[in-house]
């Protein structure tokens, strides 16, 4: 069975999985710019213990969307009407990097708080599945 993946401090992290068909979908919608597609899920809390609850939403909605110009771009989602993390961040599908220039997933928080992103015209309701991974 394969282990979770680790979380940026230790642990695991509890999030959402995008549903396949969904994804598809986005994907379609979004082509990745950057040559490394991630586009799989959406991060709830980091560095999580194996007792950490999963979530019990199971539908979002993609409100928004950011590029840096440098190698990353990610999807804005709200989640039970609100884009703000309980950490202060916001939830997003990091969508896809350039690893070879030395892009991290994790950087899409950053690229939100420091140069915000920009609203799409109508939301795009999708589904999601609590996980930890």
């Amino acid at each position: 069975m394969a282990q979770p993946e680790r979380g940026a401090g230790g642990g695991t992290v509890v999030g959402w999985k995008l549903d396949a068909s969904e994804r598809a979908a986005l994907l379609a919608r979004f082509p990745p710019r950057w040559p490394n597609t991630v586009a799989d899920h959406v991060t709830l809390r980091s560095g999580t213990g194996p007792g950490t609850p999963l979530p019990t939403e199971e539908a979002g909605e993609v409100v928004g969307w950011a590029d840096d110009g440098e190698g990353l771009q990610a999807l804005v989602v709200a989640i039970g009407g609100s884009t703000a993390r309980s950490d202060g961040s916001t939830y997003h599908i990091t969508w896809s990097l350039d690893r070879d220039a030395g892009r991290k997933p994790v950087e899409s928080n950053r690229l939100l708080a420091e140069r915000g992103w920009q609203r799409l015209d109508a939301p795009i309701p999708i589904r999601l599945r609590p996980a930890r991974f």
